[in-house]
Parts: structure tokens; sequence; C-alpha cells
């Protein structure tokens, strides 16, 4: 069964999918989180970094949808097993699967990390073929 907090980020984060709305998303990570995945050499600091780090999520792709195969809670963190599937910007079909990984502190996020493989998502998007990865240079779930 999902949990509480898993399912408050997924909501959000198919908000930000369907419809853009960011500050959703935004409100549910703490003022000094962290957030990043295996694709950048960067750790995004705070609001504004996990802000600048959706934004990009959101940008990568013209659209794009997760799903959620597992949802695992144990005491202040989440594993969520994803699958998300979308559009390139130059009309591609993407398709990429990973896992991320939340820490909250009490009701925020104080530290995000997604795992996935990269090159094969990158290829996706360069040449425009359909393989299963994970989310662009800047992640997604």
């Amino acid at each position: 069964m999902a949990t509480e907090r898993a399912e408050r980020f997924v909501e959000a984060l198919s908000r930000l999918e369907e419809s853009g709305d960011l500050e959703g998303l935004i409100e549910l990570f703490s003022d000094d989180a962290r957030v990043s995945n295996v694709a950048s050499s960067r750790v995004f600091s705070g609001k504004e970094g996990a802000r600048q780090f959706w934004r990009e999520y959101k940008g990568t792709l013209r659209q794009v949808k997760s799903t959620f195969r597992n949802m695992i809670e144990a005491g202040d963190r989440v594993a969520l097993e994803w699958e998300s599937q979308g559009t390139a910007h130059n009309g591609a079909a993407v398709a990429y699967e990973g896992v991320s990984i939340l820490e909250w502190d009490g009701e925020h996020i104080r530290r995000f990390y997604a795992y996935y493989d990269p090159h094969a998502l990158g290829t996706e998007l360069a040449h425009g073929t359909a393989r299963r990865s994970e989310v662009p240079a800047t992640t997604p779930a």
C-alpha cells in the first residue's frame, strides 16, 4: 500500500507533468533540500535548487507521464520505482525507468536522488529511438 508521503509526491509530480504546476512540487521540499540524480554531478540546494531541477526536468521533454510500480516507505525514506513515457522535442517517443529515493524530514523532502541509465536516455533524445532508462540529465521521478 502506498504511503501518504509517497502519494503526495506522486500527485505533485503528476501535476507538474500534466499542467506545468511547479509550485505544488516545490512546496514539498525543505529549505535546505538537496536534489540530484545519477546523470548530474551537481547537487541542487534548497527550494530554489529544487525549483531549477524540476524546471529542467519538465523542459527536457515536450511531454512526459510517469507511472509508479512500487512505493516503499521505511522510516523517513521513500523509494519509488517508476517508468516514464513521453515525447522529445524532436517528436521522438521516449520511455525510461528508474528508482527515486526521497528522504523526508517530517513533512518536507530533505533529499531527492534518482537512479537510471542516463546514457540510454541521452541516446533516445539524440537519435529519436525509444528504449528504457530514466529521466533526462536532470531527472524525474
